[in-house]
């Protein structure tokens, strides 16, 4: 009888043993349960990607990866949401390039952009153009700088908002040509095309999906590729670096992170099934056909990416005196 009880109690150590290695996120069970994917952004931007990605990588690990949105305030609602998850690999955050400029932007953040995250992989980059419409005097990037350094602040260069992305790639751009333009602040990127088209401004960045038909219906000229490398659907139109200006290489990106004290093992499971999804021959053909390219990194990688996309965009914030809306 007394054997009968120790097994008993024994057997019941273990399924409280199972159960805790369950909650915990134990690396060979893991995932057990759907686990949440939160996007800080409203819906209608690139977190098209990230359904497709989601839905692809819980058909590789067998359950669940459900895309939950929590916009709002810059997108530091859903990224403070996830910054306070339980780190056990059960909520994620998808990761785009305002992530590396938060800390410069805003005061008093509820979280540390590099210690409150385990980064998981970077999935893709986008091409951006360098735009400016028709009726612009310039017919090239470098016609484009001249006519800058000739006329300080007349050219103006559209913004989807201040503190965006684009905002600070274009301060980076002009500040390492000592040049200076006046930079004109729309909500959101939809808002500055028909200034564009007419004339009221003079240049904008706009992702490729955008750009191309506009190029190819003559409403705008493309000057260069913003990014370090060209696009195979414009491969004539060289890029920024290859015109002169070394080192400058901006282009929107997403990824996933998990909260800081992710075990490592979860991470690297996470990581690996997010490269095999990056080198589907569906998804890769998706995200082309936007002017993407598919990466897939490694933890590592992505860490250094976000290290130092952080320090460039906080010295370009500092040096221009760049704030975000409020």
């Amino acid at each position: 009888m007394r054997w009968f009880y120790v097994m008993t109690l024994t057997a019941a150590i273990s399924l409280m043993y199972l159960d805790v290695s369950f909650a915990q996120g134990k690396p060979d069970a893991y995932p057990s349960r759907p686990v949440t994917v939160i996007v800080p952004f409203a819906p209608g931007g690139n977190d098209r990607e990230a359904r497709l990605e989601a839905t692809k990588l819980g058909e590789l690990l067998g359950q669940q990866f459900l895309i939950d949105y929590k916009a709002g305030a810059g997108s530091t609602i859903g990224t403070a949401y996830v910054a306070k998850a339980a780190p056990d690999g059960y909520t994620l955050l998808v990761v785009q390039g305002p992530f590396t400029s938060l800390p410069a932007l805003y005061k008093d953040l509820p979280f540390d952009t590099v210690r409150d995250f385990s980064p998981v992989s970077l999935m893709s980059k986008r091409t951006t153009v360098l735009l400016v419409s028709m009726g612009f005097p310039a017919k090239s990037f470098a016609e484009y700088i001249a006519y800058a350094k000739a006329n300080p602040e007349k050219i103006n260069f559209g913004t989807a908002g201040a503190g965006a992305t684009v905002h600070l790639a274009g301060a980076w751009l002009h500040s390492v040509t000592n040049t200076k333009v006046t930079f004109v602040h729309y909500n959101g990127s939809g808002s500055v095309l028909p200034d564009l088209f007419a004339g009221r401004v003079d240049a904008f960045p706009a992702n490729l999906l955008v750009a191309l038909p506009l190029i190819k219906s003559g409403k705008v000229r493309p000057l260069a590729i913003m990014s370090d490398k060209r696009s195979s659907l414009l491969p004539g139109l060289a890029t920024i670096a290859e015109q002169g200006v070394s080192g400058y290489d901006y282009a929107s990106w997403l990824g996933y992170s998990a909260p800081a004290g992710t075990p490592a093992a979860i991470i690297s499971k996470l990581s690996e099934g997010f490269e095999r999804v990056a080198k589907l021959p569906d998804v890769t053909a998706a995200i082309e056909t936007e002017g993407g390219t598919m990466y897939g990194s490694t933890p590592a990688q992505f860490r250094q990416l976000i290290v130092t996309e952080t320090a460039r965009w906080r010295k370009v914030i500092q040096d221009n005196g760049i704030t975000a809306e409020q």
